[in-house]
């Protein structure tokens, strides 16, 4: 038993240093400078725009390894469609099927273990991973992810406020809106519009993130 215990604090002693060196940050959705965006353009039809500015994310950061693990989320409410009423309410309407209130759903992305590096004081250091997004808990249909591809900027306490901030600009190209079943195709009453607005609308657009992650 005394081996057993040894064994148990001896571990415990070697993951607290690693434990202490990961950093919690928080992208507060509430401040304003940060945002959300995609763009869908149809060569034969309309550019679309979807903008919120209420992007919230927990993420721990370890300088160490230089892995970042996180969640950051846009509520579907907080998006509008080229700054028009009923363009936002159609994509609303899209986004959740007619299946489910508004108000209770989320864009979402989960990541674990992303390699941005080490950090280094206002350079930009470029990323590339693989994240699963979710649109009012649906997943891409074939189980996939989305690359994204970005760049993160440490300002030191100071800097940028008074607390160490991680900004961080991202971009998902060729985001497919049809793999999540965002469209009117899949919302009960747009039936009878669905041919009409096949060209209309791009089923692919690019979304972009500029995010201020700063320590809690």
């Amino acid at each position: 038993m005394n081996r057993v215990a040894a064994a148990l604090t001896l571990s415990l002693t070697l993951a607290l240093p690693a434990a202490a060196r990961a950093e919690a940050f928080t992208v507060n959705p509430d401040a304003g400078n940060s945002g959300f965006s995609a763009v869908f353009d149809a060569q034969l039809g309309e550019r679309i725009n979807a903008v919120s500015s209420a992007v919230g994310c927990d993420v721990t950061y370890d300088e160490k390894t230089g892995l970042a693990s996180g969640h950051c989320a846009v509520p579907l409410l907080s998006v509008k469609v080229d700054a028009d009423d009923t363009k936002s309410d159609h994509f609303h309407q899209w986004a959740t099927n007619k299946k489910s209130e508004p108000k209770d759903c989320k864009l979402e992305a989960v990541f674990q273990d992303v390699k941005v590096g080490a950090l280094k004081a206002e350079q930009a250091m470029p990323f590339t991973a693989q994240i699963p997004f979710t649109v009012c808990g649906r997943a891409r249909a074939d189980g996939g992810k989305e690359t994204v591809k970005g760049t993160a900027m440490l300002f030191p306490p100071g800097a940028y406020g008074d607390k160490k901030t991680i900004r961080i600009r991202a971009t998902v190209a060729d985001f497919d809106r049809d793999a999540y079943r965002i469209g009117p195709k899949y919302t009960d009453g747009w039936l009878a519009r669905v041919q009409a607005l096949a060209k209309v609308v791009a089923e692919k657009g690019t979304v972009e993130l500029s995010l201020f992650a700063r320590t809690k």
